[in-house]
């Protein structure tokens, strides 16, 4: 059994700590200098460092089996890792789809195999994500890979027959259905937020009505039906209003905001750089003020990255060709950090409430997302909030490089990431595969006996 004595770090950003990890499990926590280092224990100096719980992730794309030139299992765990992520919701956008009990089995095995986070997938709405036939919801949340989020997202739950059905369905074994919000019939050959900019551009925009009506509907369908929605990447005002109302009146809807859309805007399109190009679309600056404060006052309830790695020949193309999409795990808690605590909008416990407790529970997660105290899983992520870098190429560490935030001043750093009492990332490097794999089987074997 190993065991990690971490000296002097803050947890939640408040009096500093030392935690000593026996196992999988943070065994004491107690003021400074007062825990001895058992022998062959591995230290790590952690003052002048926030501990957080390891983050959770309800948006992920990993693209594998299917796209694995893109990213797979393996490496985006790893790029997790690096962003301070210890479960992570893979979408089931691959090929084959996650329709299947079959299917969402490979995912959850590769993640378990590939130790460095926990990997939950997320099953398909409907048969291939065509949206005509609910998938085989109950046989995915009975498998081995216990799915309770599904999703067609990409594609819109267009029709409210099947979105009805889904959330009557997913209520019996309390799962939730997570809603790419977009109607198709209102965003056909939609490049960009739909405005006078886009008029300025000669680009086709991408209203934000088209958004706002499924989260109305949708909200009304879970409200009829009593069950639960979660509203993926919102993006408008005009959608924070239609969530706070229907929370208002107790409709079981949740709802998440990506850390691009805290940040960018619309302004970024001027330059036609593909790596700006997303669904849904970068907004106003209008649109992102309110965002950060809905995440603040609990009417957006996470922070979900939309992870979505492109390979390069699908980014450099002309922009009405291009991929849309980002990477953003290794940069989300720095984003976080700029616009949500720099600003005074969160506090540390603010950001683990946004990052790691409610993702969890609304993706009924209940290993992951835990407060860091004695008797829990020791899933922690030591960050250096003092610091900032540019961000580059060499902080990534997936398989794809399009991030749109290359080349810009961020705050903060992920210093160390501790996964079921493993580190997976130390002094902000990820640690190698073979000794992943090594503690992971030792872990697995030990949990076994």
């Amino acid at each position: 059994m190993s065991t990690i004595l971490i000296r002097g770090a803050q947890p939640y950003g408040e009096e500093p700590r030392d935690i000593l990890i026996e196992g999988e499990r943070i065994a004491k926590i107690a003021a400074t200098g007062t825990i001895e280092a058992p022998e062959g224990a591995e230290v790590i100096e952690g003052q002048g460092l926030i501990a957080l719980p390891g983050l959770v992730d309800l948006h992920v794309h990993l693209r594998e089996p299917g796209f694995e030139s893109s990213e797979t299992v393996l490496s985006g765990s790893r790029a997790a890792a690096k962003g301070g992520f210890t479960t992570i919701f893979a979408m089931p956008n691959t090929s084959p789809v996650q329709d299947t009990a079959g299917v969402v089995e490979t995912v959850w095995a590769l993640g378990r195999e590939a130790g460095y986070a926990d990997v939950q997938p997320i099953g398909a709405v409907t048969v291939g994500q065509a949206g005509e036939h609910l998938a085989e919801l109950g046989s995915m949340a009975d498998s081995r890979a216990q799915v309770r989020v599904f999703s067609d997202d990409g594609h819109c739950v267009f029709d409210p027959l099947i979105m009805r059905r889904a959330l009557e369905y997913v209520k019996a074994f309390g799962g939730v259905v997570a809603q790419h919000a977009q109607d198709p019939k209102l965003t056909v050959g939609a490049q960009m937020n739909e405005g006078s900019l886009s008029a300025e551009l000669g680009l086709g925009g991408w209203p934000e009505v088209a958004e706002t009506s499924i989260i109305a509907r949708d909200a009304l369908l879970a409200e009829q039906v009593d069950s639960r929605v979660h509203v993926c990447h919102l993006s408008t005002a005009t959608a924070v209003d239609i969530v706070r109302f229907a929370k208002a009146r107790g409709i079981k809807i949740t709802a998440e905001v990506t850390p691009h859309h805290l940040l960018l805007t619309e302004e970024k399109v001027r330059g036609f750089d593909a790596r700006f190009k997303v669904n849904p679309p970068l907004r106003t600056e209008a649109d992102v003020i309110s965002l950060r404060e809905a995440l603040a006052d609990g009417t957006i309830d996470v922070v979900g990255t939309d992870h979505a790695p492109h390979p390069i020949d699908s980014k450099q193309k002309e922009w009405d060709h291009a991929a849309m999409g980002m990477v953003g795990l290794e940069s989300a808690l720095r984003i976080v950090h700029a616009t949500m605590v720099n600003t005074g909008l969160l506090d540390w416990r603010g950001v683990a409430r946004v990052m790691s407790e409610t993702p969890a529970r609304i993706g009924v997660a209940p290993e992951a997302g835990r407060p860091l105290a004695e008797g829990e899983l020791a899933n922690i992520v030591l960050y250096d909030a003092e610091t900032s870098s540019v961000f580059t190429e060499q902080d990534l560490a997936g398989k794809s490089i399009n991030s749109p935030y290359l080349g810009l001043e961020l705050p903060g750093s992920v210093e160390y990431t501790v996964y079921r009492g493993t580190p997976t990332l130390r002094a902000g490097t990820p640690v190698s595969e073979e000794e992943v794999a090594r503690a992971n089987r030792n872990r697995l074997a030990e949990r076994e006996l």
